[in-house]
């Protein structure tokens, strides 16, 4: 379902089931970089993308569920950081490989 600003809430779904953190975007890529960054980062990138997470999305108000391999790295924050921000961010990817649709 669309909010008013024009974005759909997207639940994440673990392998039995469950939905637990819910991620906002205006599409669900958007929502799924959202929640690769909260994977565990690698050291690099390559080394990252080589260990893909499966992740999925369901839309909320909907049976859709959308897959994607996500990964997820550390690198150096940028030079013009705030002064809050620490010296190193976590940055993520994600491939979409398709949807499913619940038949529950």
């Amino acid at each position: 379902m669309v909010r008013e600003d024009g974005k759909r809430n997207f639940v994440l779904r673990k392998e039995d089931g469950t939905e637990s953190s819910v991620f906002s975007g205006s599409m669900p890529r958007q929502a799924a970089l959202k929640a690769a960054r909260r994977l565990d980062p690698a050291s690099s990138e390559e080394e990252a993308k080589d260990d893909a997470t499966e992740i999925r999305l369901r839309e909320k108000g909907t049976d859709k569920v959308h897959i994607f391999d996500a990964w997820a790295w550390e690198t150096e924050a940028p030079s013009d950081k705030p002064d809050w921000m620490g010296s190193e961010i976590t940055k993520g990817n994600v491939s979409k490989k398709g949807i499913e649709h619940l038949e529950e």
